[in-house]
């Protein structure tokens, strides 16, 4: 019987851990064709999270193991850190809220094992419940990158898939410490499918994710598979640059034409001084949101540090 190791990142979740495991349990009893490896991440939680891993791991210590990091580093780090640890044939991630829906994996698991595919991934078909301003800049988000980027990333794709060791070793290789980990899924190739499923609500508990959050989360990924917003200063630059040589020699040509003239409309010069100024500002600004990234990475500190492993 095959092992699916699952990762399953935890950050203030002491409601929902049991809960979960229960409805994983009974999805691999029902199935009854692959047994569970599950790594839980305590990202750092603030709640009983810890000791609730604890106590999980002592009872079912076969198949659960945690990892407890020494502060929060953030989902991507939860998930890069349960990819190192890993040893099953197959490897899902997953949250603990079951937003993503464990009896979706038998399916999964049956793609993987005809060799068909390298990784099954899920992608949710609506937004039901979900905050509408949230999911108006998400939907416009899918939009935007996959413009600007040449990874694609299908939207409304969720991190809950399941992949092959050969997918995840190569995921592995990538160590940055800047993560978008559904560009990255994208990035490694691999022939992917994805099975729609509708938007689910939390089981308990309440998300940690806000709207600056995810706004953040989005520039991350827009940063790290892109070049378009540093395209998009160049070309700024260039149009404004090529008007100002044609507006000086219009200013020249006038004054030569009419001698007397003078020049009027202050306020529209102001206008214009503060149009390039924040045009300026702005291009300075996505020169400074990519320096910043190799800022992070070229210091090389760890993407996390564990206090606690089991």
């Amino acid at each position: 019987m095959k092992t699916i190791s699952v990762i399953v990142p935890c950050f203030n979740e002491q409601e929902s851990i049991n809960i979960y495991y229960d409805a994983m349990t009974k999805v691999k009893e029902a199935a009854n064709k692959f047994k569970f490896e599950y790594w839980f991440i305590d990202d750092g939680s603030k709640d009983k999270t810890y000791s609730i891993l604890k106590d999980l791991q002592k009872t079912h210590s076969d198949e659960v193991h945690f990892i407890s990091f020494s502060r929060n580093f953030g989902k991507e780090a939860a998930l890069y850190a349960g990819l190192n640890e890993v040893t099953g044939d197959y490897i899902a991630v997953m949250d603990v809220d079951l937003q993503d829906p464990p009896e979706m994996l038998p399916e999964m698991f049956d793609l993987l094992e005809a060799k068909e595919y390298d990784c099954v991934g899920t992608a949710r078909m609506d937004r039901e419940g979900e905050n509408k301003i949230i999911s108006f800049f998400s939907d416009s988000f899918y939009k935007l990158i996959n413009k600007m980027s040449q990874t694609k990333i299908i939207p409304g794709a969720r991190d809950y898939r399941l992949m092959t060791r050969q997918m995840v070793e190569a995921i592995k290789s990538m160590t940055e410490y800047n993560r978008f980990s559904k560009g990255i899924f994208s990035w490694v190739g691999f022939k992917t499918k994805y099975l729609p499923y509708k938007n689910r609500e939390r089981v308990a508990g309440k998300t940690s994710w806000n709207f600056w959050k995810l706004l953040k989360y989005a520039v991350t990924g827009i940063v790290d598979f892109s070049e378009g917003p540093l395209m998009f200063a160049t070309w700024m630059g260039t149009i404004f640059s090529i008007t100002s040589v044609f507006a000086i020699i219009a200013i020249i040509i006038r004054k030569i034409v009419n001698p007397l003239s003078s020049v009027n409309g202050w306020a529209s010069i102001v206008s214009i001084i503060l149009l390039i100024g924040g045009i300026q500002l702005l291009s300075i600004g996505i020169l400074g949101e990519y320096i910043g990234k190799i800022f992070l990475e070229v210091k090389k500190r760890p993407i996390y540090i564990v206090k606690d492993k089991k």
